[in-house]
C-alpha cells in the first residue's frame, strides 16, 4: 500500500454486528485436530517469558501459561498501563525477559526497558536512536515497527530509515548500528528481526517504491553483514545454486528470477521481506515471504515475476535458496505473500507431515510440506472470487479471467481486496486444539491499471484500487481454522477488518483486538466471547502473555491504531493531522466514531 491509496473514493457505512460465532457449529473435543503439534521446539526460554516476536521459532504465538481459563477470564482487569509517547500504528508486541519488559515504538523507534519488580514499573533505560526524518515520507503504509528480538543480552530491532541496531539489554547502551537499506531509493525497514543461532535475519520494505527486495544476515555480536540474498534477479544474486530444488517442474528454470521478467525490469521489481520469519532447527531452514512485484500494473511486467509474492525457504547460515513457491504468480492484485508461515506437524493423509501453514493475502489458506515446498492443501478462508481454486498438481491458482486486472480497464468487485483476506496481522496456533486462530478481512475492490514510470524513491504503483465491504455485511472475521481439512470451525464477525495479531494459551483462551479498540478473550474450542475490554485506541498489535515477578499471568497489548487501516483507509482517526482525512475518501469512515490515534501499552491480570 502507498500514499496514493489515500485517493480511494469509496465511502461506506459500518453497521454494528453481534460478536457471536458463525460458520460451523461449536466443536466438541472429539472433532478437533488430534495429534497436531508445534513443529519446531522453541528456543531456550522459560514459559513465562517472551523473547522473540512470535515467542518461538515456529511463529505459533502459543504460550504454555494456563492460569487464565474460560472459567475465570471474566475477572481480568487492567493491572497497569504505560504511554509510549508516540502516535501512529503500534504493530508488533512487547518482549519480557526475566523481570524486564522491552517495548519499541513506531517512528522514531524509541526503545524502553521497564522494571517489572518495582512499584510503578520505572524505566531501567530509554534508548532513542538516530533515525532520519526523511524515512517518514518514504514509508508506504505508516511508520510502523513490528518489534524486537532478544538473545545473548541484546535487544535487536530495525529502524524505519533502514538501519538495524543492537542495544545492551541491561543498560540500553547502543552496541552496534548498521545501515542495511538505501533510503534514497525508498528502502525502509518495518519488520521484526529474527535471531537464529548467532545470526540476525533482516528484510527490507518498500515494494511500492520499486526497490529490489532482499533478506540478509548480520552477526549478532558485531553487526557485520554475513550474507545478503535478493529475491529477484540472476541465480547468483538470489542464491539459487545446486541446493535449490523447487517442488514444481515449471519452477526448475535457470535464472528464473530474470527469465520471468521482461528485460531488466526485475531491477525495480519489489519482492521485499517486510513480514515475519520462522525457523526450523531440525531442517535448518528459515522461511520468509516476499511482497508484490512492482509496479501493480502487470502489463508492464509480463511473466511469473519470480520470486515476488512468494514463500521462500533458505539456509540461515549461507542464505542459499532451498525451495520457493509462488501462491500468486504474476501478481496483478497486490497480493503480497509476506504473511507468517506457522511451522507445525499435522496428520495429513494418514501420516504426520512437517508442514507450514500460510494464510495468504490472496484468500487461500495453504498447508505446505516445509521440507519440499509441495502444496498439500489450499482452500479459501475468506469470501473470494478472483480464482476458483488451486491446482495441486502445479500449485497454481485457477484464475477467474473476469477478475484479471489490466491497464486502462476498471475491473469491478474483486475479492479479496489488496488488503488481502489476511494482511500481516499474525495468526496463532494451539497444540491443545490443533486449530489456527486467524484475524481476517472481508473487503473487495475495483482495480484499474495504468502506466507508470520508475523514479527512484517515489511510488511505483500503476494502479488505483478503491475498496468496499465484502459480501455478508461485515468487514472482518476472527476464525478458527482446521488446516488438515481446510475448513473453518467457527467465526466471529466484526464490523471492521480484524487487524490485530492473536495470542493462544494453554488455558484454552485466545486473545485478539479490534480496530474500534476492544481486546477480546475467546474460548479456543467453542468460539464464545468470554470477556472484552475497551482500550484507548484501535488495536493493530499482537497480544502477548508473561509471568510477573509475583507469579501471576499477565496479558499485554499495544493500543494505537495505524498501519494501512489507521492511515490509508480509516476515517478521521488522526485528529492531529493538518488535514481532514475524510476529504480524501475512505473505506472505513465510521471508525472515527469509536477510536482515534494513540500510543499506550495495556497490561491485564486476574
Amino acid at each position: 500500500m502507498t500514499p496514493g491509496a489515500l485517493l480511494r473514493l469509496t465511502v461506506l457505512g459500518i453497521g454494528v454486528l453481534a460478536c457471536q460465532p458463525s460458520g460451523a457449529p461449536p466443536t466438541s473435543d472429539s472433532s478437533l485436530v488430534a495429534g497436531a503439534k508445534i513443529g519446531t521446539p522453541p528456543p531456550a526460554v522459560a514459559d513465562g517469558e517472551w523473547s522473540l516476536p512470535a515467542r518461538d521459532y515456529a511463529n505459533s504465538r502459543f504460550s504454555n501459561l494456563a492460569e487464565i481459563t474460560p472459567a475465570n477470564v471474566k475477572n481480568l482487569h487492567v493491572a497497569w498501563t504505560f504511554s509510549t509517547g508516540v502516535l501512529r500504528g503500534h504493530e508488533g508486541q512487547p518482549l519480557v525477559v526475566g523481570n524486564t519488559m522491552y517495548l519499541v515504538t513506531p517512528y522514531p523507534n524509541v526503545a524502553y526497558a521497564l522494571d517489572l519488580t518495582q512499584p510503578g514499573f520505572p524505566l531501567k533505560w530509554k534508548y532513542r536512536p538516530e533515525n532520519a526524518q526523511a524515512a517518514v515520507g518514504e514509508a508506504c503504509c505508516d511508520v510502523v515497527n513490528r518489534g524486537a528480538s532478544y538473545a545473548d543480552g541484546k535487544i535487536v530491532y530495525n529502524l524505519l530509515d533502514g538501519h538495524t541496531v543492537a542495544v545492551d539489554a541491561a543498560t540500553g547502551t547502543e552496541l552496534w548500528r548498521v545501515k542495511m537499506g538505501d533510503l534514497n531509493r525508498g528502502e525502509t525497514i518495518t519488520m521484526a528481526p529474527l535471531i537464529v543461532k548467532t545470526r540476525v535475519i533482516v528484510g527490507s520494505s518498500g515494494g511500492e517504491m520499486g526497490v529490489r527486495g532482499w533478506i540478509a544476515a548480520l552477526d549478532l555480536g558485531t553487526g557485520k553483514e554475513l550474507w545478503r540474498a535478493y529475491n529477484v534477479g540472476p541465480d547468483s544474486d538470489i542464491k539459487a545454486g545446486p541446493r535449490f530444488k523447487p517442488f514444481y517442474p515449471q519452477d526448475k528454470v535457470a535464472n528464473s528470477g530474470t527469465a520471468s521478467w521482461p528485460g531488466d525490469s526485475w531491477k525495480v521489481g519489489g519482492a521485499t521481506v517486510w513480514g515475519w520469519i520462522s525457523y526450523d532447527p531440525e531442517l535448518n531452514l528459515i522461511y520468509h515471504g516476499t511482497s508484490n512485484p512492482g509496479p501493480w500494473n502487470g502489463v508492464q511486467r509480463p511473466g511469473d515475476n519470480k520470486w515476488s509474492a512468494a514463500i521462500i525457504a533458505r539456509d540461515p547460515d549461507t542464505g542459499e535458496m532451498i525451495w520457493a513457491f509462488q501462491p500468486t504468480p504474476h501478481d496483478i492484485w497486490d497480493y503480497d505473500a509476506v504473511n507468517e508461515n506457522i511451522l507445525v506437524d499435522l496428520p495429513m493423509g494418514g501420516a504426520m507431515r512437517k508442514v507450514l501453514v500460510h494464510f495468504d493475502r490472496n484468500g487461500f489458506a495453504y498447508t505446505i510440506d516445509r521440507a519440499t515446498g509441495q502444496v498439500l492443501l489450499a482452500k479459501p478462508f475468506v469470501p473470494m472470487n478472483w480464482a476458483s481454486g488451486v491446482d495441486l498438481n502445479t500449485g497454481r491458482p485457477n484464475v477467474n479471467v473476469d477478475k484479471a486486472t489490466a491497464q486502462g480497464k476498471n475491473v469491478k468487485n474483486i475479492c479479496p481486496s489488496l488488503e488481502g483476506g489476511k494482511n500481516q496481522q499474525p495468526a496463532a496456533f494451539s497444540p491443545k486444539t490443533g486449530l489456527f486462530y486467524v484475524p481476517t478481512n472481508n473487503l473487495c475492490m475495483d482495480f484499474e491499471g495504468r502506466e507508470v514510470t520508475y523514479i527512484a524513491g517515489t511510488p511505483y504503483i500503476g494502479g488505483n484500487a478503491p475498496e468496499t465491504g465484502g459480501p455478508g455485511g461485515y468487514k472482518g472475521e476472527f476464525i478458527a481454522w482446521d488446516a488438515v481439512h481446510g475448513r473453518k470451525i467457527w467465526g466471529i464477525k466484526e464490523p471492521f477488518p480484524v487487524w490485530s495479531g492473536v495470542l493462544a494459551t494453554a488455558g484454552n483462551v485466545v486473545f485478539y483486538g479490534t480496530l474500534d479498540g476492544w481486546l477480546k478473550a475467546v474460548d479456543a474450542r467453542s468460539g464464545a466471547v468470554l470477556w472484552q475490554f475497551k482500550v484507548g485506541s484501535g488495536i493493530v498489535g499482537a497480544p502477548m502473555t508473561y509471568t510477573g515477578p509475583d507469579g501471576k499471568q499477565y496479558i499485554a497489548v499495544y493500543s494505537g491504531i495505524g498501519g494501512d487501516m489507521g492511515l490509508l483507509i480509516a476515517g478521521d482517526v488522526a485528529a492531529n493531522l493538518p488535514f481532514d482525512v475524510r476529504e480524501r475518501g475512505t473505506t472505513l469512515p465510521d471508525l472515527a466514531r469509536y477510536t482515534s490515534w494513540g500510543g499506550m501499552l495495556f497490561v491485564f491480570a486476574l
